[in-house]
């Protein structure tokens, strides 16, 4: 099933995600209905607070060389913790529960993650480039926080103001219709 993105700046994306307890189908059921809605709206990683449920499971499926994304690549991480992070990148990144705004934003670029499945069984990650930097992006909804954030204070002035701009247009439009 396909479910509504939260978006900013609705408060839901700063609470910090509480830990997964229960591997059952509840559990199941919302990883499958994030895939299912991450791929609708052509996402590459989705948190679960971006869907309203603020539980510390994230998914990140990224396009292969032909943009395609393909289930078996899926990636579902529950409760994941990084453990070890070396260097620096920047990365254009996007967000669901940001639309249409996307901006250069710095994180590690080696990153190793403990984590564990839909099953509840311990799994290990190292990765770098977009995934690592997916894996950071997705972690910090589960921490409340959205990249945005991480941008320098002019670049984030600008974004609140374009922001607030569209806002007034959205309401304007609802207004003369």
């Amino acid at each position: 099933m396909i479910r509504d993105i939260v978006t900013y700046p609705d408060k839901r994306l700063f609470l910090r995600s509480r830990e997964v307890e229960s591997f059952d189908r509840e559990l199941h059921t919302l990883l499958d209905d994030m895939y299912e809605t991450m791929i609708a709206k052509n996402g590459i990683g989705l948190a679960a607070i971006q869907v309203a449920v603020p539980l510390r499971a994230l998914i990140i499926n990224l396009p292969d060389e032909d943009g395609a994304q393909h289930k078996d690549e899926l990636l579902e991480l529950i409760n994941p913790v990084i453990v070890e992070k070396r260097g620096s990148q920047v990365y254009t990144e996007g967000c669901l529960s940001v639309p249409e705004y996307y901006d250069d934003v710095e994180r590690a670029a080696w990153i190793k993650v403990e984590y564990l499945d839909r099953d509840g069984r311990k799994k290990s990650l190292e990765t770098d480039g977009l995934l690592a930097v997916a894996v950071q992006h997705e972690m910090d909804h589960l921490d409340g926080h959205l990249f945005i954030e991480k941008l320098p204070y002019l670049k984030r002035k600008k974004f609140e103001k374009e922001f607030k701009k569209k806002l007034k247009s959205a309401k304007a439009k609802v207004r003369n219709s």
